[in-house]
């Protein structure tokens, strides 16, 4: 398996497929002035396929396919299908709104993909068209409903907490999990884009424990529940009688680096080593000039070296690119 500089396994990769989205979150994507990678400089599906041979060749467990928005990929399936054949014992996940999933759940489900997070911000019918804009909450529940159904589970829901737009939110999401096989997970707001939007994202994010508080204040204590890898995220927690987890992921006030096993593909064949810096690796170039799988393999390795040891937020340093342009 590859090892960083700094002795780490990395062996999950996610990858963006698609750099537009059918929402536009607050803090992801501006309503105006967005630029998106022209359709020929995407990756294509079979050099996403020809990546995940690569990165199998180094030994890589886990892919997650992001967006932007994925599901608006038209050929969404060919992609999940190529990463399968390329990587049959790996786990394949995806991150979406879930908003298309009612159209196409089961066609991922055969194509090979194991599971979904979807992302759900607030479950007020009013605050979440202020919050994620063109959301609608039933939409999504029903895309939701439709995962549950095709069997890709277990589903966690991604809840991005944001002061002043649905800090007070997080409650009733929690208290989703007392009924609910989920795992409910408050992520705090990370500072992406130029100097002045990551100062004002910093201004708002809202800690994981803040968020902890309100919500053992209002429904009772959470339990904690054991790690399943060293590498997770998320520090989950019951309740008492619940059947869900509710989980918190804390980039800024409790950061996870020194575990880190990940690095993301961007939707037109950048490496990213870090989500919050701007360190890359051309892969595209590689592929498009003619490398093969040992080529992308051989970059792949010599870039993960090059990852740095953690974010520099306290240094002021942060990714200059927006969140729908990474992958999260």
């Amino acid at each position: 398996m590859p090892r960083d500089g700094h002795g780490r396994i990395i062996d999950y990769l996610r990858i963006s497929v698609m750099d537009r989205c059918n929402l536009r979150c607050s803090y992801c994507m501006p309503l105006e002035g967005l630029r998106f990678v022209p359709d020929e400089d995407l990756l294509t599906a079979d050099e996403i396929s020809l990546v995940a041979r690569a990165a199998v060749s180094c030994g890589f467990r886990k892919f997650r396919i992001t967006g932007g928005e994925p599901t608006l990929r038209r050929d969404l399936i060919e992609v999940v299908a190529g990463i399968r054949s390329e990587s049959p014992d790996a786990e394949i996940g995806m991150t979406t709104n879930g908003i298309l999933l009612p159209r196409m759940a089961r066609d991922l489900k055969d194509a090979g993909l194991d599971r979904v997070n979807i992302h759900i911000d607030t479950l007020d019918e009013v605050r979440i068209r202020q919050v994620m804009r063109f959301a609608d909450v039933q939409k999504i529940m029903t895309g939701i409903e439709a995962a549950e159904d095709a069997g890709l589970t277990p589903i966690k829901l991604n809840s991005v907490v944001v002061r002043g737009d649905n800090d007070t939110d997080v409650v009733e999401l929690a208290r989703q999990t007392l009924t609910r096989p989920w795992g409910v997970r408050f992520i705090e707001l990370m500072p992406m884009g130029d100097g002045d939007e990551s100062k004002l994202a910093l201004s708002r994010v809202v800690s994981s424990e803040e968020t902890m508080e309100r919500i053992t204040d209002s429904i009772g204590p959470l339990i904690p529940v054991p790690a399943t890898h060293p590498s997770d995220e998320s520090r989950n927690y019951q309740f008492s009688g619940g059947i869900g987890t509710v989980g918190f992921i804390s980039p800024v006030s409790d950061p996870f680096c020194s575990a880190c096993n990940r690095v993301r593909l961007s939707a037109e064949g950048k490496l990213l080593l870090c989500l919050l810096r701007d360190d890359e690796a051309d892969l595209r170039a590689v592929i498009r000039g003619g490398g093969g799988v040992e080529a992308v393999s051989h970059a792949l390795r010599q870039s993960i070296l090059l990852k740095p040891v953690g974010h520099a937020l306290d240094e002021g340093i942060h990714a200059s690119r927006r969140m729908h342009e990474i992958g999260g």
